[in-house]
């Protein structure tokens, strides 16, 4: 059965029938209330499931509500409601940052170059701090090498790491340090940076015989901390 139109009751055959406003209508039938202006599914305004046109769409008037004791009452609960559901999502989002961001795979990709960046950074200031005064020449590598190569000589104790040496003959070469350096056992000598080193003599690998100069105290010290002069 063909429904009713929405202006004329007519029946609305399905070759000339409109579906708007939650009824049925003739092409003809759907205008305007006011001025009949033919109206279509583009420029059509409904009001109380009415069509209108844009010049005669009903404007929507507003009334003054009165601040009575009851609506203040209202007000007020209203906003006290709308501090409690901030406070309530601020707590929930609390060290989440203020704003939640999809976890798109683009967003991931930059997520893990900025943690990429940072561990290089951290890594960067790492190696910066560990620089000293006293701090090893880069020549220790050579060292590090020998001791993962020939680990029985390295493995020993401490009192056996090298012979104990008497003193050379004087008339040696002279040398120059190149870095600070701390005496670790009472037979070797401490060095600062630029002090002169006399009567020195090779004595085991990597470590040699002098006299400090400018302490006047003989003793080994690591041969990669001097140069000659």
């Amino acid at each position: 059965m063909n429904p009713p139109c929405g202006r004329c009751n007519k029946p609305v055959y399905p070759t000339e029938k409109i579906n708007c406003l939650d009824k049925y209508w003739h092409k003809g039938c759907f205008s305007c209330e006011v001025c009949k202006m033919a109206l279509s599914m583009n420029n059509y305004k409904g009001f109380e499931k009415k069509p209108y046109c844009t010049m005669h769409y009903p404007k929507s008037s507003f009334t003054i509500v009165t601040d009575t004791p009851e609506n203040l009452r209202l007000k007020q609960q209203s906003l006290l409601n709308s501090q409690a559901l901030y406070k309530e999502d601020f707590e929930k989002n609390k060290g989440k940052g203020f704003s939640v961001v999809v976890d798109t795979p683009e967003m991931q990709r930059l997520k893990k170059t900025q943690d990429q960046i940072s561990n290089i950074k951290y890594h960067e200031e790492f190696e910066k701090s560990k620089i000293r005064s006293d701090a090893p020449p880069p020549e220790n590598r050579q060292e590090q090498e020998l001791q993962e190569s020939n680990p029985e000589r390295f493995n020993q104790p401490a009192g056996q790491m090298r012979p104990a040496v008497a003193s050379p003959p004087s008339g040696g070469k002279r040398y120059q340090a190149l870095y600070s350096y701390v005496a670790a056992e009472a037979d070797e000598v401490s060095l600062q940076e630029g002090d002169l080193v006399s009567d020195v003599e090779p004595i085991d690998e990597g470590w040699m015989f002098g006299c400090n100069q400018r302490t006047g105290k003989k003793g080994m010290l690591p041969a990669n901390y001097v140069r000659p002069i």
